[in-house]
């Protein structure tokens, strides 16, 4: 059955989950295809460590899978599901946090490895730079910027998801812009 006849999105999703619910595997592969990279973009954005982030994939996967008739029918799947990645990933962290102390000297390695080699077409990778620069953030601007690009929830949802007014959003969400400005300018070849 060839689901993009005549199904949204958000429909798919919803006849996707219930064949899930059904213990249809090919479903689930399709809404493993349609987030992993999302889940891995979150994920990475948060530990800084490639072989974690693909181990958080994996384990966020395995949750949703047993979690999927947790998920009520009408609600944000999207948001759901990142949610979720985002929760793991932050147990991750909590767990991590004590072993962890010298992973920012592993990022410094990376930087000064892509600044090096800059000008090898082969190596140049914005996605990998943006990615970065999210990465060392501070954590509520990185969170917000988050979920309104990776999860692509609205300045209002964020407030709501995270407890504070809609002004604290969008101060947060500029001033992550700003410092995302300076800090890939030098590298993307504009002005700081």
């Amino acid at each position: 059955m060839d689901l993009r006849n005549g199904y949204a999105d958000k429909n798919r999703e919803e006849f996707l989950v219930e064949k899930i619910k059904q213990g249809d595997k090919e479903a689930f592969m399709r809404i493993v295809s349609s987030y992993q990279q999302k889940v891995f973009i979150l994920a990475y954005s948060m530990v800084r460590e490639r072989e974690d982030a693909l181990d958080l994939v994996q384990e966020t996967f395995m949750r949703i899978y047993e979690k999927i008739n947790t998920y009520r029918p009408g609600a944000n799947f999207s948001a759901w599901l990142m949610q979720i990645a985002r929760n793991i990933s932050i147990d991750f962290l909590r767990r991590q946090k004590s072993r962890k102390k010298d992973s920012l000297d592993s990022i410094d390695t990376e930087r000064i490895d892509l600044q090096s080699k800059e000008n090898d077409p082969s190596r140049f990778n914005p996605g990998d730079m943006i990615q970065k620069a999210v990465a060392r953030l501070p954590e509520k601007q990185k969170l917000v910027f988050i979920l309104h690009h990776y999860e692509e929830l609205k300045y209002e949802e964020i407030a709501k998801r995270l407890s504070i007014s809609l002004g604290t959003v969008k101060s947060l969400h500029f001033k992550a812009i700003q410092k995302l400005r300076k800090a890939l300018a030098p590298q993307l070849g504009g002005s700081r």
